[in-house]
This record gives C-alpha cells, structure tokens and sequence, in this order.
C-alpha cells in the first residue's frame, strides 16, 4: 500500500486560470518545494513568443501546477460518478489518484531553456529528461516519489513513458484531449491577451468518463469537445506559427550553434566560457549538468557574447536580445527553388548564408482520428458504445488528418532596405524580384 500522507490542512495557490489550484497531499507539496521543480519557474512556457506578445512570461511552473490541478478535477469527477466496484467494470479505481497528480506535476520537469530550440540544437529529449530526473537517486524529486513506495518513481515515469498498466491514466495526462493540453490552451491564450484558446473546460470535465481501454466523452459534451479542437486549431494559426517568434527562434538557433562551433574550433578560449553549456557542447551531461540550465543562464551568456570577439556570434547576440527578428516569405513547392538564390544574394550582401538564413518549416495535425501515437476522442452513446469524434462531428471531420503547414525561409531585415551607396542596393533588385513570386509576410 502506497504511503499517502494528507496534509493537516488544505493548501491553496491562486491561479488566473483555475482561480484556486487545491493541494491535499504531502506529496504533491513537497514535489512542488524540490529544486528540480523550482527550476522550472526560470523556464519560459512559450519560449520566443514573449517578444511577439508581450505578456506571454509565464513559466513551465505555472503550467504544471495547472496541468495538476485539472487532473484533480478529473479524478475527483470519477471518484464522485464513476467509482470502480470490480476489477472488470472498467471504472475508476482512485488509489490511482496519486500516480496521476504526481504525473501531471512533473510531466514538463525535464524541459531544458528555451524548451524546443535548446533540444533542437543539443539534440536532448525532454521527455526522456523529464523519466531520468523521476527516477534518478540524486534528485529531490525521486526522493520524494520515493516516500511514497520504494518503486513509485518507476510508476510515475512509466505513465510520461506511456507504458503505465492503466491506460485512463495515460490519457488523463497525454493524449489528444488531455489535462497538458487542456492547459496550456487556456493559460497560453489568456497571457498572449487572445481569444483563440478559449473553451468551455468545465463543461469538457463535466462530460469526461472512464471506460475498461481509456478515457470517453458523453454525446451530449460533443459541441464542448469540437469547440476544444477548434481552438487549438486556431491556437497553432494564430500563436504558436508566428513568423516574428519563429525569427527570433531562428535568431535563437543560430547564435546557439554559432557558439557550439566556436567551442569546437577553440574559439571560445580566452574569452568567458560558457561553463554550464560546456556538457552538450561535448555531449556528456549528467542530470546535475542538464538541471543547472535555465532561461536566465542563456540570457546571462548571451550578455556576455555581446562582447564576444567572434563577429556573427556578436551580431546573432545582439539581434536576440535587443529584439531585431529575421524577415521572411512563405513559399510552397511551386515556389522553393527560389530559395537557393536568395541564400545566395544573402551572402552576397555580407552575411554568412549559414547563419543568416535558415528554412523554418511548422506544422501541426489539428486532428488525428486512428494515426497518431496519441489516442483519438472516443464519444459514448447512452448504450455503451464508442465512435470515434469525426465519425459524427462536421467540423472535426473537415480538420481531421489534414496536417496545417507553413513554411519559410528567413532572412535579416536589412535584405527588405534599399539604401544609397549601398552593398544590398546592388541585390535589392534581384531579391525583390523573388520575393514578389512569393508572399512576403
């Protein structure tokens, strides 16, 4: 029997989300406190977007904390009407409450800076971190998951692993209508000051039930559910694909291979090293190592590269931080054989075509009904029986399996500017030319 201690009294966090984020369990409470945890208050949730929308500085913590709290509401909904009586009823047992709350607090806690750029160029995994960091002896966290029984680390990783026996679980906490996404729709939409991620989640709630192979949602919740896609849909459009973040992502990627190359070459010798990244620049980070990073500690090195000797590592610097994101133009597969010559031109007016352009491709499935690894929203009649959401809804059917796609390429600023006695006046011409075949955004 696994060792749950509640606390004397209930603990509460103020949330703009969820107004009241309630915490009952020891365990839960003492997660928070851990300095794995803590670090993720130091993590931006949406990375660059916060130089596109101003008030988008939340953190990974926040999130969590958010994404623990519906996965509270949830089990209390089934404890309350669906409580397990047998094991072959396919209900909800609630001593599976504590894995999925512990879960759901720590499910982001392997996110390293700046979340995907950072393991898009250090080719780590933060999934994989986040498992490593549950269920390694040295961190904070596995020493609490540890009070609660000797293998309850393995538990807890097993269900971000997707592996854990109990699939409601699973989908509690991924899958395409789950509390992480719930989440960060709803907390992304009210800090970027939009109204595309809105949705009626105490109604989704309210319609979620369990069944013996996951999680369903009532037919009478059908509407709450499409309008949960829709916003997503929208979210992704609207949000997360903006080209002025995704160039300063670009900016972001490129000053940070800028770096890796330069400590490769022995370039970063007698200026100030960048200890802490040294590890994923060699490729041999230790938990300690991954953990000890964070937005500040970039944004630290970054302020000290500004005065690097190294002239694309300078400029790249002082582009991220002082906010001058690349340009670009969307093109398509009618259009990208321009491009070769547009990296070209770029070069030819002084810029370094590898770290100056860069193709940025962004898509997402809005909606995968049977292919994607995540499972599909299964809708429950009245009788028991199950159909897949785009079997009866218009609107999800008409998104469903369709991927939405945008890709650019990006480019500095000054390639848009024509000047007297200029270097780009000689290619403005010609790069115009290429731009008026495409769509410059």
């Amino acid at each position: 029997m696994d060792n749950i201690i509640y606390l004397p009294r209930e603990k509460v966090f103020r949330d703009p989300i969820h107004n009241y984020i309630h915490i009952e369990h020891k365990v839960i409470l003492d997660l928070i406190n851990t300095k794995e945890f803590q670090r993720l208050r130091r993590i931006k949730q949406l990375g660059t977007s916060s130089f596109t929308f101003h008030g988008a500085e939340h953190t990974r913590f926040t999130h969590s904390i958010g994404v623990y709290e519906i996965t509270r509401q949830i089990c209390d909904n089934f404890k309350r009407n669906y409580p397990s009586h047998s094991k072959e009823d396919g209900l909800w047992n609630d001593e599976e409450r504590i894995v999925a709350l512990c879960a759901a607090l720590l499910h982001d806690v392997g996110h390293g800076p700046y979340s995907h750029t950072f393991e898009h160029i250090f080719d780590t995994d933060h999934e994989q971190w986040t498992q490593e960091i549950i269920t390694n002896e040295k961190t904070e966290i596995n020493a609490v998951l540890r009070k609660v029984a000797s293998n309850f680390p393995e538990r807890v990783a097993s269900v971000i692993k997707k592996t854990y026996p109990n699939p409601q679980v699973v989908q509690i906490i991924s899958s395409q209508l789950d509390a992480d996404r719930m989440d960060y729709l709803l907390r992304d939409a009210y800090n970027t000051g939009t109204n595309y991620g809105m949705f009626d989640l105490t109604r989704v709630l309210r319609v979620m039930r369990p069944y013996k192979e996951g999680i369903a949602f009532e037919t009478d919740g059908m509407h709450a559910v499409e309008d949960y896609i829709l916003a997503r849909f929208q979210m992704y459009q609207q949000i997360y694909f903006h080209p002025v973040s995704r160039g300063m992502e670009v900016i972001l990627t490129n000053l940070l291979q800028r770096a890796k190359t330069l400590y490769e070459n022995g370039d970063m010798e007698g200026f100030d090293m960048p200890s802490l990244l040294v590890p994923f620049f060699e490729k041999n980070v230790s938990v300690n190592d991954y953990l000890r990073l964070d937005d500040g500690v970039l944004n630290t090195y970054f302020n000290l590269w500004i005065d690097h000797p190294d002239k694309i590592l300078k400029d790249l610097t002082r582009r991220f931080l002082n906010r001058h994101p690349f340009k670009s133009i969307q093109f398509t597969d009618s259009t990208k054989y321009l491009i070769p010559n547009m990296k070209d031109l770029v070069e030819k007016c002084g810029f370094d075509k590898q770290y100056y352009t860069a193709i940025n491709n962004s898509s997402d499935l809005p909606y995968d009904a049977y292919n994607e690894p995540k499972t599909p929203i299964e809708i429950i009649q009245e009788d028991g029986t199950l159909n897949e959401l785009s079997t009866l809804s218009y609107l999800v059917a008409s998104i469903s399996d369709k991927i939405s796609k945008d890709e650019r390429l990006f480019f500095p600023k000054q390639m848009l500017t024509k000047t007297r006695n200029s270097i780009f006046d000689s290619y403005y011409d010609e790069f115009q030319s290429h731009i008026n075949n495409n769509q410059l955004i």
